[in-house]
This record gives C-alpha cells, structure tokens and sequence, in this order.
C-alpha cells in the first residue's frame, strides 16, 4: 500500500445499514484515482449493479435509469428507409438509418 489507510465505518445511503470500508479497499480506489469514498455497503452495490439494465434490455447511464428512453423517428438521409433514432434530430445535418449508420461505421 502506498498510503497508510484505517478501516473507516461508513452508512449507506440506500438501506441506513453501517457497512466498513476497509483499508485494502480504500487503497484500491485510490490506486484507481478515486476520491471519494463509496455511498452503499456491499451488499447494496451488488443490487444495484444487476439491476443495471434490466428494466429497458441495455446498460443504463447514471440518472437516467428513472425515465424511459426517448425516441424519434426518421427518414434516412441516404436510402430512405423509416427508423428511429434516440435523440432528436435538428435539421441541420443528414440522419441515418441503423444500417446505413453501420456501414458508414465500419468504411
């Protein structure tokens, strides 16, 4: 370890419950640049961890696992083919279906 680190007794932030973070654990959060210590115990994190994405069938980012995911439909810029996008488009620049979308990707 390159710091001396204690175990420190943290409460977590979902169930109330006080949970230790250890001073191995504190090294590797530092180890990995991280600054602040951790809002859930372990047990709390596991569950939050596989709920990710289940609800809506893909990886949720952060705070925006509380509404439902946006979508729009388009005309493709290139073949015409109806589709939907997930943000709104503006007007200003050519849209693209899924596939023209991937093979541009992928040239």
């Amino acid at each position: 370890m390159n710091q001396q680190f204690q175990d420190k007794q943290l409460t977590c932030e979902d169930c109330g419950k006080p949970f230790v973070w250890t001073a191995n654990e504190q090294d590797f959060y530092a180890s990995k640049g991280f600054t602040n210590p951790p809002k859930r115990c372990p047990d709390c994190r596991a569950k939050k961890k596989a709920s990710f994405g289940n609800d809506r069938g893909g990886f949720s980012r952060g705070g925006f696992n509380d509404r439902p995911r946006e979508s729009f439909t388009i005309t493709c810029s290139q073949c015409g083919k109806q589709d939907t996008v997930p943000f709104k488009p503006k007007g200003d620049r050519p849209v693209l279906c899924r596939d023209c979308f991937q093979k541009q990707k992928s040239a």
